[in-house]
């Protein structure tokens, strides 16, 4: 139970000190959530095959707190920008890369390979915002900029 005492009390101050901001980005607070919940699944079997199964249901119910809030973007705001932001960030041969066309394209021709490439990429079809991001960022970037 020490240790149960000693996690929730690291929680509640990582929470504390992010309320200001954001301390932990999101692949940090990923692998801590996701080990933190690991810890607490453990420890309310461990606690269930003792005979302390409120300590056991609290834990589980941590955990699986813990493992939906994996999938969040992390604690406080997103850290990520705005897709204009971005694509100031991409140069002009970062952007072509991005969508494989060359030096010569058209805005037609980008507009059809952003359309080609986001119709594989869009996280509705299985693909992650984050590569959606980096195509929206790209086709703004050669089609604005």
């Amino acid at each position: 139970m020490l240790y149960l005492g000693l996690g929730c009390a690291a929680l509640v101050a990582i929470l504390w000190l992010s309320r200001g901001g954001v301390i932990l980005k999101r692949r940090e607070w990923r692998l801590l959530s996701g080990a933190l919940a690991l810890a607490a699944f453990t420890g309310a079997a461990f606690s269930a095959l003792k005979g302390g199964w409120p300590w056991a249901i609290a834990m589980v119910v941590l955990g699986l707190w813990l493992a939906v809030s994996t999938r969040r973007a992390g604690l406080g705001p997103a850290s990520g920008g705005s897709s204009a932001r971005r694509s100031e960030k991409l140069s002009e041969a970062e952007a072509r890369s991005i969508l494989g066309v060359g030096p010569d394209a058209t805005p037609d021709e980008i507009q059809a390979a952003y359309s080609r490439l986001m119709r594989m990429a869009h996280p509705d079809k299985g693909g992650t915002s984050g590569l959606a991001a980096q195509l929206n960022a790209a086709r703004d970037r050669l089609l604005k900029g």
